[in-house]
């Protein structure tokens, strides 16, 4: 029996390019580029209003929960029928995303370290404390390593990703023979039991925990977004309805953020974003916003790296050049804008092309376009 049209006759259809959920991940990048960056400001965004500051958290998670559901719709059916190994899966992750955080936290030691060698000190040498660095080098500072803190500081949940793709196939099994709404209802549960342990052990909400514990942060934001798959691709929304749904829970949850944190009410929104965004068909695929959503991941990677330079540069250049308020606006609007078009360059010019060497190493198709859909990027 349907309700609403919602129907198991048949799935949602399968992700496709320049669609919603593109769309959503750039987004979402950039209002990552734009918390990161608000701080840098003449006057801070959060001092115009808090929800510049505590929305990072927010898109922080919207990004686990989306990880999940895009690599579930992808892969899960893949690996729980035996069309792709543990092995094979694992390789295939950590090849996508370790390279590229290579490149940046070694980019950013070679300029602390040049800058350092002509007498340039950063503002905030706290930041670039080198007893830090190899926790964060080496990923382990989500695992309750000692270090990581500063440096390119979003990465810990690169880190702790890398542990979701370890278990992605046992779980993606496990679910393969479950209802969809019993996976729906197994994920949700699980995620509010994971933060009543969270609180009662460790004192913190499990959406918003210190470093230390962000693989205990990530899995279960990550095994919902897996939840939402699996009833997505068993589970029928009428496109109509999904487009409604959308929308309402977009605005639903800006109203939320304006007024306050509403934590768990806003990861139930996101949820519902992610969902309805994979429920409505492409019509009309837009190459745009294709491109667009590729850069995603490189946005993520390199705009602290981005941040680090360009405002050491200003600072420099505000302090020997006695810089106006105006002036030093338009250097933070610039900034923003340079961030996305280094990422872009980054993505086209330097992490596809390693790609294609890397990932046949790690078990896909090889050179072949179809072995790099964008899709299957973080």
């Amino acid at each position: 029996m349907a309700h609403f049209g919602i129907t198991r006759h048949q799935g949602s259809p399968p992700i496709q390019r320049g669609g919603w959920l593109d769309a959503l991940r750039f987004i979402v990048a950039c209002l990552i580029i734009l918390h990161h960056f608000q701080g840098a400001a003449p006057v801070p965004l959060m001092d115009y209003h808090p929800v510049f500051e505590r929305a990072g958290y927010l898109l922080t998670n919207f990004f686990l929960i989306d990880s999940g559901y895009v690599l579930a719709r992808v892969y899960a059916e893949r690996v729980a029928n035996g069309g792709m190994s543990h092995a094979a899966f694992v390789r295939k992750r950590f090849a996508r995303v370790i390279p590229a955080h290579l490149i940046m936290v070694t980019g950013l030691a070679l300029l602390v370290l040049a800058t350092g060698a002509i007498g340039i000190a950063p503002s905030n040498p706290e930041w670039f404390d080198w007893s830090q660095y190899p926790a964060q080098f080496f990923l382990v500072q989500s695992y309750g390593v000692p270090g990581g803190l500063g440096w390119n500081a979003p990465v810990w949940s690169i880190s702790a990703l890398l542990g979701c793709y370890v278990f992605f196939p046992v779980v993606a099994r496990r679910m393969a023979n479950l209802s969809p709404w019993t996976v729906l209802a197994l994920a949700v549960v699980g995620y509010l039991l994971a933060n009543v342990f969270t609180w009662v052990v460790l004192g913190y909400p499990v959406y918003q925990m210190p470093m230390k514990y962000g693989f205990l942060r990530a899995f279960p934001l990550f095994l919902l977004g897996m939840g939402l798959a699996h009833f997505a691709a068993k589970v029928y929304v009428p496109p109509k309805l999904a487009g409604w749904v959308l929308l309402l829970s977009a605005v639903a949850l800006a109203g939320f953020q304006y007024f306050g944190k509403f934590s768990l009410i806003s990861i139930t929104l996101i949820s519902l974003i992610i969902l309805a965004a994979g429920a409505i068909p492409v019509v009309k695929r837009s190459a745009l916003v294709e491109k667009l959503a590729l850069v995603s991941f490189s946005m993520f990677i390199s705009n602290e790296v981005v941040r680090i330079a360009w405002f050491g540069a200003a600072e420099v250049a505000s302090d020997r050049f006695g810089w106006s308020e105006p002036v030093q606006w338009a250097a933070w609007v610039l900034g923003v804008l340079f961030a996305v078009g280094f990422a872009i360059a980054y993505h086209f010019w330097l992490d596809m092309p390693l790609q294609r060497v890397i990932q046949p190493w790690a078990g896909t198709l090889g050179r072949r376009r179809a072995s790099l859909r964008p899709q299957e990027a973080v």
